[in-house]
């Protein structure tokens, strides 16, 4: 994926440097807040969802600028594997109780 958005950014100009992480992650979030606004607004799930694209190009090319030796397709897995071991609703425990079917004994 990062040798697809590298294409792009290419071919279209975009910033293409390790000072402009800082802007891209800002356009991610720039994105995400249309994403947020679109559901808001009850815009169809086409638009909500090519927002939401959006921001995941911006993490990636960012990914491929400040990790660019880094396969994100394995720390993602190693991150989904660790956030996966963690207890039901990590950090956010105090909220509710875990169901009985969840809790550690």
């Amino acid at each position: 994926m990062k040798a697809e958005i590298e294409k792009l950014v290419i071919a279209k100009g975009f910033y293409n440097k390790p000072e402009d992480i800082p802007k891209k992650l800002l356009f991610a979030f720039i994105e995400l807040g249309e994403a947020s606004d679109a559901w808001k607004k009850g815009l169809p799930q086409e638009k909500i969802a090519e927002e939401l694209i959006d921001v995941v190009f911006y993490i990636l090319d960012t990914g491929r600028l400040a990790c660019p030796d880094m396969d994100m397709d394995k720390v993602f897995a190693k991150k989904l594997a660790k956030n996966l071991g963690r207890p039901y609703q990590y950090g956010e425990g105090h909220r509710n109780p875990a169901p009985e079917e969840n809790k550690k004994q």
